[in-house]
C-alpha cells in the first residue's frame, strides 16, 4: 500500500530524532502507535460493515433467484389432488391404526438413583506349595538370603 524504502524509513527516523529530541522520542512513538492503531480499526470496521452490506446483497439475490427458480419448477408439475390421495397419511396395521402425522410420544429414559448392587466376591483357590527337595538345583542353600 504505502511504498516506504528502508533509506526513506531511516531519514524519517532521523529526522524525527533531531526534531522531537531523544528524550521525547519514545513518548513520541508510543502516541503514533496508538493512532496507527486507531486506524488500522477503523479501516477494519469499515471493511468489515462493506463486506456486510456485498454478503448481505448477495443472499437477497440468491432468494431472489431461488424464489424463481421454484416458483418455474411448481409451475411445470404442479400438484394434483389424485397424486396426493395416492399417499397415505394413515396406515393401518393389524388392529391398530397408525398416525404418521402425529407427534411421537417418546417417554424419557428412568434413571436410578440407587447404586449397582455390589459384585460377589471372587474366590482363587491357592495350591499347596511345597518346598523342594534338598538335592534339587532350584533348592534354596544354606546361608544363601532368600
Amino acid at each position: 500500500m504505502f511504498d516506504i524504502a528502508p533509506s526513506e524509513f531511516l531519514l524519517v527516523a532521523f529526522v524525527a530524532l533531531v526534531v522531537i529530541g531523544p528524550k521525547d522520542l519514545p513518548k513520541a512513538m508510543r502516541i503514533v502507535g496508538y493512532w496507527v492503531g486507531k486506524a488500522r480499526g477503523v479501516a477494519r470496521q469499515f471493511r468489515q460493515g462493506f463486506d456486510n452490506m456485498v454478503r448481505e446483497a448477495e443472499l437477497e439475490e440468491m432468494e431472489k433467484r431461488w424464489a424463481a427458480e421454484n416458483a418455474r419448477i411448481m409451475a411445470e408439475h404442479p400438484a394434483t389432488p389424485a397424486a396426493d390421495a395416492a399417499l397415505p397419511s394413515r396406515v393401518e396395521s393389524g388392529a391398530t391404526t397408525v398416525d404418521h402425522d402425529a407427534p411421537a410420544l417418546v417417554e424419557p429414559p428412568v434413571i436410578h438413583d440407587r447404586p449397582a448392587p455390589p459384585a460377589p466376591p471372587i474366590s482363587v483357590d491357592h495350591p499347596h506349595v511345597e518346598p523342594a527337595a534338598p538335592d534339587h538345583p532350584d533348592a534354596p542353600r544354606e546361608g544363601a538370603a532368600s
